[in-house]
């Protein structure tokens, strides 16, 4: 059975000898370059390309076509390679392709020597981008694997392969596409004799790429691609450097530079705009009769706009189907973000270029003639940044459109604590496959807010921080409106004060140990607490009221002391367990559970025997379901010193009050971050809790 793959998706391949077959929507050129372990090309000699098509143990075609197929010989190889990575580039002069955004998605197969389908990745979410890094093979600890990549470069097959550490790469690139024009000009016929059964008398070649003539008004209509086809392309930028996702450090993000170069592009009046994401499929229009043909010379009504559907992305089920659409939203908002950045970025760079221009000469800097150049150049910065603005803006109504569309359809991991879904909820029957931390949003947009999901069970612990000094209150007053209208903090023109960080950070981390202990099936996970000032009793109160955490924290030194050996010979036992396959054989008192561990108040009470154990705890945990959830001042815990600086990088830091603070490693963006907690005054958490303690009761009896 064929695995199909999604963008950063990996899949272990069982053998050395495949085939890469290629379908594309128009002639495509096709190449493979052999990297080291970093993905570096050590010369032209790594390359295979139609004017080298042969390189020891890989054969590609000579020229460009809309179907490929490559051979792959992985055990012959040289032990240097360690990247096998497909390419796709749009050849110069063959069909009227400029960008991948305009005609149907590449995909790629890898199949066995006989056509049996191994693993599979279509390249949706393509715009402006002419080259692309399909996809890759890769050794990792012996074995191969194939890695769906979707990584586009809009300044073609030489930005493509400058950035692989290639120094020829334009070099190289002008010789691949010389090498395409020798293999069209040899593949396509010459033009058939004049007046070859056309009625006007006009000679028919039989290459369609290369009819330059008029057909009549009848069979242009009869020709005409529906204008949908245009996709991203008739309003995307054209970004300079890879425009693909990966996984972010951080939160949902992808890793490459952030887009720049040229302005976007404005569709013609009345055209229609395509607004897919990657992720989407095609939703099939309702069935509609067939409208009038448009009288001759009117132009061409625009179809129907595609309406949101919840849903719309590729997976098992609906639960996978979300993911990737909310991940798909996520990737949108980057990508149309970057782009009017980088056009404003651009229009401001040109408007001082064009100043210095004219102030450069002393005789034009005085004068009727210096005053009008000075004002063209602003009318000019003007209409360029309103152009991209207006780009930016049709992106954010889709993807507001689709947001009001989605957020309603979220199961309880996915959704907010105001989600109807919360009502009805009831014990789960198997763990979810992600969990909602918290909402993000970009000072573009901030009434567009995006899920931040992460997938269970967690790699990576958190770590919540109440100190003052490390929330910069720097957001403008919008954003303080925000906080004090839905968190109903007495904030003030300045920083909130360490009492009301210390409350908020408290009912953050209850309200994530309430999502997933709702989450999870009855009984399949539970909660600690470490408190050792007993400081943290009244945010607990949901917790302990429900029955949910059985009894309050022990303070002192003795109750850190008692929790995190409990912890530590857990998980030691079911390492061993796991590693010697003796589950059976674990002790009656070992709660197999998953267990999230609330640590307060760190570092009191804790001596260097307890932080040797959180930082085990941190380190070993995730791996045998123990997770850990700091709510600390990182300013108190360099009190240590270097001994907490790897913890402090482990954990995955968040804030009580929207930040400024993540990062996604894909363009750059800071994005704001936004607590998951229940609207003020609301009973939902409250109420879930005695749902989780109900359901448990039950399973007992």
């Amino acid at each position: 059975m064929t695995a199909e793959l999604v963008r950063g998706q990996n899949h272990a391949l069982d053998r050395t000898r495949v085939e890469i077959r290629i379908t594309a929507g128009g002639p495509v050129v096709a190449a493979v370059t052999l990297g080291d372990a970093q993905g570096r090309l050590p010369g032209t000699e790594a390359v295979a390309h139609p004017g080298a098509p042969r390189r020891t143990g890989i054969e590609v075609p000579r020229q460009a076509a809309a179907e490929h197929r490559l051979a792959v010989d992985l055990g012959a190889l040289p032990d240097a390679v360690h990247r096998v990575s497909v390419l796709l580039a749009l050849p110069t002069g063959v069909g009227a392709l400029t960008t991948f955004g305009a005609a149907a998605p590449p995909s790629v197969r890898v199949t066995d020597l006989d056509g049996t389908g191994l693993a599979g990745y279509t390249l949706t979410g393509l715009g402006a981008e002419s080259a692309v890094v399909a996809v890759e093979l890769y050794r990792r600890a012996g074995a191969w694997k194939v890695r769906a990549v979707g990584q586009g470069y809009a300044d073609g097959l030489a930005a493509l392969l400058r950035d692989q550490g290639l120094p020829q790469a334009a070099e190289l690139a002008a010789e691949i596409e010389e090498a395409v024009g020798r293999g069209h000009a040899r593949a396509v016929p010459a033009p058939a004799p004049a007046a070859a059964g056309r009625p006007d008398g006009h000679a028919r070649p039989q290459h369609p790429a290369l009819d330059t003539t008029t057909p009549p008004a009848a069979d242009r209509a009869a020709a005409a691609p529906p204008a949908a086809s245009d996709g991203d392309s008739a309003h995307a930028p054209a970004a300079h450097g890879p425009s693909g996702p990966a996984p972010a450090a951080h939160g949902p993000g992808p890793t490459a530079p952030t887009a720049e170069g040229a302005t976007p592009t404005t569709p013609p009046a009345g055209a229609p705009v395509d607004y897919r994401h990657p992720k989407r499929r095609a939703t099939p229009a309702p069935a509609t009769p067939t409208p009038p043909v448009d009288a001759p010379g009117a132009p061409a009504s625009p179809p129907a706009p595609t309406l949101p559907v919840a849903g719309d992305a590729a997976g098992w089920n609906m639960e996978e189907r979300l993911y990737n659409q909310v991940w798909g939203m996520f990737e949108d908002l980057t990508r149309s973000v970057a782009a009017y950045r980088s056009a404003s970025d651009f229009a401001e760079s040109r408007l001082e270029q064009e100043l210095d221009t004219v102030l450069s000469d002393p005789r034009n800097r005085l004068g009727t003639a210096a005053d009008a150049a000075r004002a063209a150049a602003r009318d000019k910065h003007a209409a360029l940044v309103t152009q991209a603005r207006a780009a930016l803006d049709r992106d954010l109504a889709q993807l507001a459109a689709e947001s009001e569309v989605v957020e309603p359809a979220l199961p309880p991991a996915f959704a907010r604590w105001d989600s109807p879904v919360w009502q009805a909820h009831r014990s789960a029957q198997e763990r979810p496959m992600a969990l909602r931390l918290g909402d993000l949003h970009l000072p573009e947009v901030r009434d567009l807010r995006i899920p931040m999901l992460v997938r269970l069970p967690l790699e990576r612990g958190l770590w919540i921080d109440c100190g003052p000094d490390a929330y910069a209150w720097r957001g403008p007053d919008p954003e303080r409106a925000y906080a004090r209208r839905e968190l109903g903090s007495a904030l003030t023109d300045g920083p909130p004060d360490e009492a009301e960080l210390r409350r908020l950070s408290l009912e953050t981390a209850v309200a994530l140990a309430a999502r997933m202990l709702a989450v999870h099936p009855a009984g399949e996970f539970a909660v600690q607490v470490i408190d050792p000032g007993g400081t943290a009793l009244p945010a607990l109160a949901p917790l302990l009221e429900t029955g949910v955490l059985p009894a309050a924290p022990v303070p002192g030194a003795q109750g850190v002391a008692t929790v995190l050996e409990g912890l530590t010979r857990r998980v030691d036992l079911v390492q061993m367990a796991v590693r010697s396959r003796a589950a059976d054989a674990l002790p009656p008192d070992v709660d197999t559970a998953d267990q999230l561990l609330i640590v307060h108040d760190f570092p009191h009470g804790f001596d260097d025997r307890a932080v040797t154990r959180l930082r085990y705890l941190a380190d070993e945990g995730p791996a045998v379901g123990v997770h850990l959830l700091m709510v600390a001042d990182r300013a108190q815990a360099r009190e240590y010193g270097p001994v907490l600086d790897p913890l402090w990088r482990s954990l995955l830091r968040i804030t009580p009050v929207p930040d400024a603070h993540l990062a996604d490693p894909w363009v750059g963006h800071a994005w704001t971050y936004e607590p998951p907690l229940a609207p003020r005054g609301s009973q939902v958490v409250r109420q879930v809790l005695g749902r989780v303690a109900e359901a448990r009761r039950e399973r007992r009896s």
